[in-house]
């Protein structure tokens, strides 16, 4: 499908269900995990997305056993001694993936060759640098720090790194995960601006369910030997998915409830919740899942918010942004210049093109409500703007997606399920 115009919304009265995959961020983070564990661990998970299988594709050329149940992957841990010690690994598209596992596997040492799209290589790999720091042989077969690139490893001998979260707090997660190989206590240095960065403290609850000790004094973590890891361990539903849903019950004043999230989730993109609440959405959480009602909402005012932290809902915020009653500021976002496309970019040009004023300065967006007229969203390939950017078409019926199946990357049914709010 090379372009997809959505029909408008269709209101309605019902309580709209809908189901989103389980959050990649954390699968990804489990499979490395369960991988690295001296044990089997069960992760229940349900279907799989693109970056999902770009995992277990590189899992399975370093030989750790992996076996689908159903909706749940069994791994057979290998204690961090990684059976095939030279292999070609495909990250494809997936972030997590190219972060994570490049830590890992210089933790763990073997010689590496390290491929991936073409919409990857764009993205520079700082952690790079720091591991190369550490001794790690690194040869770039186009620019220095990004893909491909081929590693060798004899493992990590310090025992403290340093990493600057202001480009990524992913090369913190990796670090941490990747620490529990290590024999003897590994400390990670956090500086920047986002020590305390919600998925840093995704990360560090799940060392916790993994049975990984660590102790955190400031920005300074210190993690300790795996002792045994979890027989079995449950992936929650991917709120950043979600919050496309929660955003369409404030923009079509309708309700919508996303099965099996729940308000006590500790996924970043929780905090775009409060925002929709300060419009006047209401949550109301249950055994079935969290739902959002905007019936009430008329009308609602712009946003003015500090993203940095739930940055992948800067689109989903700027979606809103022209139907709002007055202007928005979406602040501290400059880092999404460097994810699957330049963000900002995609922002201010798909909505100047639909007739929205739209500009950068510096850090921030400015974005100015307007009446929007028939126009066509280029995706960029970026699975997060074509799915904002649905939204603006449910809202209207006057906008076009181009590349719309990008979305596969996270969610791959994610236009079927608009589809069904339509007819």
């Amino acid at each position: 499908m090379d372009s997809v115009l959505l029909p408008p919304f269709r209101p309605t009265d019902e309580i709209l269900k809908v189901r989103v995959p389980a959050s990649k961020s954390i699968l990804n983070r489990a499979l490395i995990l369960a991988a690295l564990s001296n044990g089997t661990v069960k992760l229940h998970c349900g279907p799989l997305a693109e970056d999902t299988r770009a995992m277990l594709g590189c899992l399975d050329a370093l030989g750790i056993r992996t076996e689908p149940e159903n909706d749940d992957i069994k791994v057979y841990g290998c204690g961090g001694d990684i059976p095939v010690k030279t292999a070609v690994l495909d990250v494809k598209s997936a972030g997590t993936a190219a972060r994570f596992l490049t830590v890992a596997l210089a933790f763990c040492g073997g010689n590496y060759t390290f491929t991936s799209s073409k919409q990857m290589q764009k993205r520079p790999m700082e952690v790079l640098s720091v591991l190369e720091n550490c001794g790690i042989e690194l040869t770039f077969d186009r620019e220095k720090y990004r893909f491909p690139f081929r590693m060798k490893s004899n493992g990590i001998s310090v025992d403290s790194l340093t990493i600057n979260t202001d480009i990524s707090t992913q090369y913190a997660s990796g670090i941490l995960l990747a620490a529990s190989v290590k024999k003897s206590p590994f400390t990670l240095r956090l500086t920047g601006g986002r020590t305390t960065g919600s998925y840093i403290n995704v990360t560090l609850n799940m060392l916790e369910s993994f049975n990984i000790p660590y102790s955190r004094k400031g920005s300074e973590i210190t993690v300790f030997p795996q002792t045994a890891p979890p027989r079995e361990y449950t992936i929650e539903p991917d709120v950043s998915g979600a919050c496309y849903f929660y955003a369409l019950a404030l923009l079509c004043s309708a309700r919508i409830l996303v099965r099996d999230v729940h308000i006590n989730s500790t996924q970043g993109d929780m905090k775009f919740l409060r925002l929709l609440e300060e419009k006047g959405v209401k949550f109301t959480d249950s055994a079935e899942g969290l739902l959002a009602d905007g019936r009430a909402i008329k009308q609602f005012n712009g946003f003015d918010a500090d993203m940095r932290d739930f940055s992948d809902q800067t689109l989903t915020a700027a979606a809103l942004a022209p139907f709002a009653s007055s202007p928005s500021v979406l602040r501290n976002v400059k880092h999404i210049r460097l994810q699957e496309c330049d963000r900002i970019k995609a922002i201010c040009e798909n909505l100047n093109a639909l007739g929205v004023a739209a500009h950068s300065d510096g850090d921030d967006i400015y974005i100015t409500p307007a009446t929007i007229r028939t126009g066509t969203v280029n995706s960029y390939g970026d699975h997060r703007v074509a799915m904002a950017f649905a939204l603006v078409a449910l809202k209207t019926g006057k906008v076009t997606i181009k590349n719309p199946l990008c979305c596969k990357k996270t969610f791959e049914n994610y236009f079927d399920i608009l589809n069904t709010l339509t007819k």
